[in-house]
């Protein structure tokens, strides 16, 4: 597929590139967008989540930028996450015991998508991996840290409003009963 020359045709410079690289960009620029979402749908009990929020979208495009052009995220904005991720597991602790259903009031749904563009970003850097270009370490640790840390900030959301997280069963995994 050939780039139009005109340029009101062309949403992004790299979109009809071949491989797996401009896919990554995609995804990481679609999880900047839901983060940012997360931010405008925070209402008055997430004022320290819409901060935190607020320093992880710029990481987001900074992850998006980091294997075409120079590593912009670095061992301290892991550190930062880490601590963050142990201030929302410490005052959710005791919430989910297993797998949830994905449900609550905004901003959840968007922290929930949030989650789901990190675990796309990871898949998408192995399928970079595999075609030959070397990821840094620290980027997919990095989105492994993002996907749990929206995940402990779901809970805290849903402790503070008193809501309670719907357990998922699957019929899928687990132990087998005597009608599988």
């Amino acid at each position: 597929m050939r780039q139009s020359p005109d340029m009101d045709e062309v949403c992004y410079p790299f979109i009809h590139e071949g491989g797996p690289l401009c896919d990554f960009e995609v995804i990481t620029d679609e999880l900047c967008g839901n983060i940012g979402a997360a931010i405008s749908g925070s209402p008055a009990d997430c004022e320290d989540i819409r901060e935190d929020l607020a320093v992880l979208q710029p990481l987001a495009f900074h992850l998006n930028g980091s294997l075409r052009g120079r590593l912009a995220v670095t061992e301290d904005d892991l550190a930062w996450a880490k601590q963050r991720l142990a201030h929302y597991r410490d005052e959710a602790a005791g919430r989910a015991a297993g797998f949830v259903l994905p449900r609550g009031e905004m901003p959840v749904p968007f922290l929930n998508l949030s989650r789901s563009g990190a675990k796309k970003a990871i898949r998408q850097m192995v399928r970079i991996e595999e075609a030959g270009r070397e990821v840094p370490d620290l980027l997919p640790r990095f989105c492994n840290i993002l996907c749990n840390l929206f995940f402990a900030m779901i809970l805290a959301i849903n402790q503070r409003r008193d809501e309670t997280e719907v357990p998922f069963v699957s019929k899928s995994y687990g132990r087998r009963t005597r009608s599988d």
